[in-house]
This record gives C-alpha cells, sequence and structure tokens, in this order.
C-alpha cells in the first residue's frame, strides 16, 4: 500500500501522452459496437444528460486529466465547465485543445460518436465548438483537501462528474471515500454527481509511471456515496473483455454512478427527511 506522499511521488511521473496512448486510441477507443469500453462509457453519459434533468449554471469536473471526452454530452446543459487536475502537465495538455494547438489530441472520433448516440443530427463540430466555449476555466485542485480547491466554489456546482480519479489517487478505500466527500463538498444541495471509475484495478501505466489505483467493488463505491451523503440514483457496471485487457493496467471492469445530494430543508419543515430520491441500481 501506498502513501499519499508516495502517490504524489510517483504522479511527477506520469506522462499525459502515453496515457492518451494506452486509453484513448485503439483497440480501447474502438467505436465500432457499443460492447467496447469506450462507446460504454459515452453511453451512459449522453443516456444521462438526455433526461434533461441534471442542468444548470456550473458543472465542475473534478480530476479531468489529459481528456475532454467525458464532457460531451455535458456540455450542453451548462453554462460553464470548470475543468480540474492536481497536475499541471494535464492542466497544460487540457488547454492545448481548448486553444485548438497544433498538436492537441484528436478528440474527433468521440465528438463524432456523441453526436451519433444523441440522435439529433448535430455537425460535430458544433459541438466540439461549444465544449471550448463554454469550458472557461482550468483549475488546481487536490482531492485530499477540505477544500479541494483551496477555497469554496461560489457559487456552489449545480453538477459534478469526476472519471478515473479518486480511485486512482487515494492509497487506500478510506482515503478514496475521504476524498469524495471532500469533493461533494462542491456541490450546491440538490446537485447531482456523475462517477466512472475503475473496478478491481491495482495499477496503471502512464509513461514511466507504474501508479496504484485502489481495488474497489461495486459495494465500496455504494459505501462511499453514502458516506459523502450523496443519494445513490443508478450504478451500472462494465466487465473488461480480455481483447481490450492490454497490459497497461489490471482492470477487471468500470463502473457508472449517478447520485444525487439531498436538497436544502425547507426553513418552515427543519425536522422533514428528504424526498426519497427514484432510480436504478444493479
Amino acid at each position: 500500500m501506498s502513501s499519499l506522499a508516495e502517490l504524489r511521488e510517483g504522479y511527477e511521473r506520469f506522462d499525459p501522452r502515453a496515457y492518451l496512448r494506452n486509453n484513448y486510441l485503439p483497440p480501447r477507443a474502438d467505436f465500432s459496437s457499443e460492447e467496447f469500453v469506450v462507446p460504454w462509457k459515452l453511453r451512459c453519459l449522453a443516456d444521462t444528460f438526455a433526461s434533461g434533468e441534471i442542468q444548470g449554471r456550473t458543472l465542475i469536473d473534478v480530476g479531468s486529466g489529459p481528456t475532454i471526452y467525458q464532457l460531451l454530452s455535458a456540455c450542453d446543459h451548462f453554462e460553464e465547465i470548470v475543468a480540474t487536475d492536481y497536475l499541471a502537465v494535464n492542466r497544460e495538455e487540457l488547454g492545448r485543445w481548448v486553444r485548438a494547438d497544433p498538436g492537441a489530441f484528436d478528440w474527433s472520433p468521440f465528438i463524432q460518436h456523441v453526436c451519433k448516440i444523441e440522435g439529433r443530427g448535430e455537425p460535430w463540430q458544433d459541438k466540439e465548438r461549444r465544449l471550448r466555449d463554454r469550458l472557461r476555466r482550468i483549475l488546481p485542485i487536490d482531492v485530499h483537501r477540505p477544500d479541494p480547491l483551496g477555497a469554496p466554489l461560489d457559487p456552489p456546482a449545480d453538477a459534478l462528474l469526476s472519471a478515473f480519479c479518486l480511485e486512482a489517487v487515494s492509497p487506500d478505500r478510506a482515503a478514496f471515500a475521504r476524498a469524495l466527500l471532500h469533493v461533494g463538498s462542491l456541490l450546491r444541495p440538490g446537485g447531482h454527481a456523475l462517477l466512472l471509475g475503475a473496478l478491481g484495478e491495482s495499477f496503471y501505466l502512464a509513461g514511466p509511471a507504474r501508479l496504484p489505483v485502489v481495488p474497489l467493488a461495486l459495494a465500496d463505491v455504494r459505501a462511499a456515496l453514502a458516506g459523502a451523503g450523496l443519494a445513490l440514483r443508478e450504478l451500472r457496471s462494465y466487465e473488461m473483455p480480455p481483447a481490450l485487457r492490454t497490459g497497461v493496467d489490471d482492470v477487471h471492469g468500470v463502473f457508472f454512478a449517478h447520485a444525487q445530494k439531498p436538497p436544502a430543508l425547507s426553513p418552515g419543515n427543519p425536522g422533514n427527511p428528504p424526498p426519497q430520491i427514484p432510480g436504478r441500481v444493479e
């Protein structure tokens, strides 16, 4: 088991481009079938945002890494998207894409696929432009601090998204649960939290960095959400097929969770419990 200090030291060797090659090019980024992992992740997000229930002024993406695919369905529903990452190299990689710098990673196959599954006939270039316009801030974050951004987000976010972050930067399950509690403080009462993450993974590679991961089970995800005061609405899981186990990690599967922070109690009814929130849970 690594300490938090050892984890931080390991991430100094993180190579964003190697991480992108390992996970967001074929074979994992194969759009020929929704049986593959990347289309599965994009479908989870597209389905959830299609309800129209999750919308507002601000969405914060916790631990964005060097990726933007997780924001493609979200960008239609928020005025502003705030990306965050602990590593300056990842924030720089995101900035290159936002500015359309030469050599920035090509996310166009992902954008085209999301436009296809959303089924609105939108030119993919329009979605790309909209996300670039709405991704207005790229901030440093430390999920192990009670104030992950160094100060409260004002106003709090209407929705929070985090993909493959918390389990990859926590030395154990208790630290994972605390990190989720910390980032939950960025969310307004009644706001929605969407999580994508790894199941049963103990390490992954990003260039010279071999980084430990907390091997989570679905029960760990449920427990951490409950401990953070987030009511689980939906929980899905995906089993990584042998063809996609390429040696760059030992991930067994992926989870998608949709949870909601309870609404604030009415001043006139301070003792009333919050209403039950419907949803689908595996």
